[in-house]
């Protein structure tokens, strides 16, 4: 989770800039039926994941190429000079 939209913007360049090493660990979902692929982050939590469970293995690492492919072919984005903040200061 980023605090801020410009956080959040700041770690998809990450992703897009570094696509071609990205590798990703492909595991059989805890509860259910089926495969997801995960990006490994710091302290032990997903980077990124994806965002459904894929009935085969063969499956989930195909779409797993497709996203790196696709990330990679995102262009670099202009980044805010000045982020606001996500969180209310209102108490909300």
């Amino acid at each position: 989770m980023f605090e801020t939209p410009g956080e959040a913007e700041r770690g998809f360049d990450g992703l897009r800039v570094g696509a071609a090493e990205l590798t990703a660990r492909i595991t059989h979902v805890r509860d259910g039926i089926g495969w997801i692929w995960v990006i490994p982050g710091s302290r032990s939590l997903p980077e990124v994941r994806s965002s459904r469970a894929y009935e085969r293995y063969a499956t989930c690492q195909n779409a797993f190429r497709r996203f790196v492919v696709l990330l990679a072919k995102q262009p670099p984005r202009e980044l805010p000079e000045r982020a606001v903040s996500l969180r209310h200061t209102d108490g909300r």
